[in-house]
């Protein structure tokens, strides 16, 4: 038996107890979690704005080390550090055959299998196919890759979720050039991955914007050369800060129709808008369609950063062992498995950065 924290129902708080995991089979892995990061998909997942079948365990970002491997899986053994990878490629569908492997069509199918069960038999999904949220996890073996070396596991973890959207989001779907000007909404865990990515990238300026004055340091750290506490004004105050044009590229982190649209309008005429937060199907964002033809702006969604895990898990590992994205900083919160409903609360409420679960 293990710990993890499962969500009975869609709107019911977590639960943390025991669970029973089978062995693993054939093509799969057991891993022994050392952190998990909590992530906004968690709190969609578990007030219903994304749908997962229930009672499941939650916790998708996360890293750990090998502790037993199934019939057929060759490449990897007892005592390998790996990252979790909650959207698996199967290689085959039209997505995967074309190099979008963050659209497959197969990423999610294992959410709705059988993971583990309490101690009274309850039959219990994996959330996000990785059920991070526990000491340990059996997974598919192509949900995990191998952990850079250098880089402690517990830091490892973000690298599962917010470091890879955050980074591919700059780089693969807003497409940061040097010199350029960057407005980035929202500085939790994502959006500070956001701003270390576009220091990387050679952003000229960084705008971050968040409703918590408190994470102006937080931001600057991340390499935020303003900070700007969200408002109805945010868009003019962008502008002002961009000599007037407004940002060449502007980030979604948050989700919410004001935010979208406040990146929209602080996106200068011909630039580019991208929106990684995940919002509901109800709420709505509204365009004319004369100022779509007049600003000549380009507006994408943005799905796991646009990212292939295994192409990028190196490139990111060479930035976080010569110093450039520093994987410590994100983190404002080390807590155990009862802490994810504060950490949730904080989400809600706009404060902190990213709070890691840490297994002894």
């Amino acid at each position: 038996m293990v710990r993890a924290a499962v969500l009975p129902a869609i709107g019911a708080p977590l639960e943390v107890t025991d669970i029973e995991l089978p062995e693993p089979g054939p093509g799969r892995v057991r891993v022994r979690l050392a952190a998990a990061g909590v992530c906004h998909s968690d709190l969609s997942l578990s007030d219903g704005t994304m749908r997962v079948p229930v009672p499941a365990v939650l916790g998708h970002e996360g890293a750990g080390t090998v502790v037993a491997v199934g019939e057929g899986v060759a490449h990897l053994a007892p005592g390998d550090g790996v990252v979790l990878n909650w959207a698996p490629s199967c290689g085959s569908c039209h997505h995967c055959g074309i190099g979008e492997v963050w659209l497959c069509a197969e990423a999610l199918t294992g959410a709705s299998g059988i993971h583990a069960r309490t101690a009274d038999g309850t039959e219990l999904h994996p959330g996000l196919n990785v059920a991070a949220f526990a000491q340990e996890t059996v997974v598919p073996v192509n949900c995990v890759l191998p952990a850079p070396d250098g880089v402690p596991l517990t830091d490892a973890a973000l690298l599962g979720c917010a470091v890879l959207t955050g980074y591919g989001a700059v780089h693969h779907s807003a497409r940061v050039r040097a010199g350029e000007t960057v407005a980035v909404l929202g500085v939790g865990g994502v959006g500070l991955a956001v701003l270390q990515s576009a220091r990387i990238a050679g952003a000229a300026k960084i705008v971050a914007v968040d409703v918590s004055p408190e994470k102006e340091e937080l931001a600057r750290r991340a390499g935020a050369t303003d900070f700007v506490i969200a408002s109805d004004t945010t868009a003019r105050t962008v502008r002002r800060l961009t000599g007037g044009l407004g940002a060449d590229v502007a980030i979604e982190c948050v989700g919410r129709p004001a935010t979208i649209r406040a990146a929209w309008d602080s996106t200068r005429r011909g630039g580019r808008t991208t929106v990684v937060g995940i919002g509901g199907k109800d709420q709505l964002v509204s365009f004319n369609a004369l100022e779509i033809f007049h600003w000549g702006r380009s507006l994408s969604g943005c799905v796991y950063g646009n990212s292939d895990p295994a192409r990028d898990l190196p490139v990111l590992a060479e930035h976080i062992r010569a110093g450039r994205f520093d994987l410590s900083a994100m983190v404002t919160g080390r807590i155990g498995l009862d802490g994810i409903p504060a950490a949730f609360a904080d989400m809600v409420a706009g404060r902190g950065g990213r709070a890691l679960v840490v297994f002894p």
